[in-house]
């Protein structure tokens, strides 16, 4: 295959710009992946129980994009799913994020009712509150669940994630944990919530499936593909190749970390099958301060199927290390202005190569949603294919 585009990657971001420019620019695209399968961290499999796992942790579709809903559901149909959420907090299940429901469980039912009133009062029905606007309010007792709520589900949690010291937390990240008033257990408030009613692998088979891509997978692109900055040339297997190159892993691994390594945090998973139909309540539980793991999941809950088993995966965050097979996949970009500072001048080095286009969560270092990748590399092929 002479292909007229290269797409290094086959998450959401790499397969959009496979299938547009294969279906509606009618061009030859490979696709080079290097993992074993496409999806990239959306890939899931049916086990022997027949229970749609997420290999890479849990993967919960939620848009209110109506252009992303409309393209995506021309791969796949959907199953009605609204996420919900609980926290282990003082031995007690109580829904996340926090809200009026959890306040009822937490508090005294007098005082609950006071603060309650408090909240509508000072905020209005349906509101979101930061918590960082509580711990600043006139009201003590508004003050003290702001207090509340950052020490018994956010501070520990988030130590738990991104490795660091309470101290460290920037109030930034803080302001954005809401208290919401109302008694909406959903986790996302989206137009549309829903899982593809035969997981996402089926999905993406299908977005790749066209007459025009050809894909391989196993397959370190960076081995086969040179880019000579002082030219602007890319050569695929030692041959100048003239066409389109779309990349979507991290920038430094593309220019061999030149300019140092950029940090992430990583994910462990630890998974578990077990003879019962079901291990708990709801599809996700967090446990913030307990235990050295961030959340358990229960797959059942995604996508229900009739087993007398059910499959379960712990989340372990950990620090992200290339070199290590347990700990190397990039899972979260750590943000800060260094950081952001040594992205900026890879991010420059890709503009030596006018056949160059980077995008998605690795390559623009940002964490997107799965709606985001989605909708932002629609808006690129639509830029490219002018």
């Amino acid at each position: 295959m002479h292909p007229h585009v290269i797409v290094v990657g086959a998450g959401f971001s790499g397969a959009v710009m496979a299938e547009r420019f294969a279906s509606v620019a009618d061009q030859r695209v490979l696709v080079l992946e290097q993992r074993p399968h496409i999806g990239g961290n959306c890939y899931d499999y049916k086990n022997e129980h027949g229970i749609v796992v997420h290999q890479y942790g849990p993967h919960l579709f939620h848009t209110s994009k109506q252009e992303v809903w409309d393209y995506l559901s021309n791969f796949t149909t959907w199953h009605p799913y609204e996420h919900k959420v609980l926290s282990r907090v003082d031995g007690k299940l109580v829904p996340l994020p926090f809200n009026l429901n959890t306040l009822e469980q937490l508090y005294p039912s007098q005082q609950a009712a006071y603060i309650e009133s408090l909240l509508i009062d000072q905020f209005g029905e349906g509101s979101k509150v930061p918590i960082l606007t509580l711990k600043k309010a006139s009201e003590p007792a508004l003050r003290e669940l702001g207090q509340l709520v950052y020490d018994k589900f956010f501070v520990n949690y988030t130590v738990k994630q991104w490795g660091c010291r309470p101290e460290d937390i920037s109030p930034e990240v803080t302001a954005r944990v809401p208290v919401v008033v109302s008694r909406d257990n959903r986790y996302f408030h989206d137009t549309y919530q829903a899982i593809p009613s035969e997981g996402y692998t089926p999905l993406f088979e299908r977005m790749l499936g066209h007459k025009n891509i050809q894909v391989e997978t196993s397959c370190d692109a960076l081995r086969r593909l040179t880019l000579d900055a002082a030219t602007g040339t890319v050569c695929l297997d030692g041959e100048v190749f003239s066409g389109k190159l779309i990349y979507t892993g991290t920038l430094d691994s593309l220019f061999s970390f030149v300019d140092g390594e950029l940090p992430y945090r990583s994910l462990r998973f630890d998974y578990e099958t077990l003879p019962q139909r079901e291990f708990q309540p709801a599809t996700t539980v967090n446990y913030p301060n307990e235990e050295a793991f961030t959340r358990i999941t229960e797959f059942k809950h995604i996508l229900p199927c009739n087993s007398a088993h059910t499959t379960i995966v712990r989340e372990y965050p950990q620090q992200y290390d290339r070199a290590n097979p347990e700990a190397d996949v990039p899972y979260y970009p750590v943000f800060t202005d260094k950081n952001q500072d040594a992205y900026e001048r890879y991010r420059q080095m890709t503009l030596r190569f006018n056949s160059l286009t980077v995008l998605g969560r690795l390559a623009d270092y940002r964490y997107y949603n799965m709606d985001d990748a989605v909708q932002n590399a629609l808006s690129t092929f639509a830029s490219l294919h002018k």
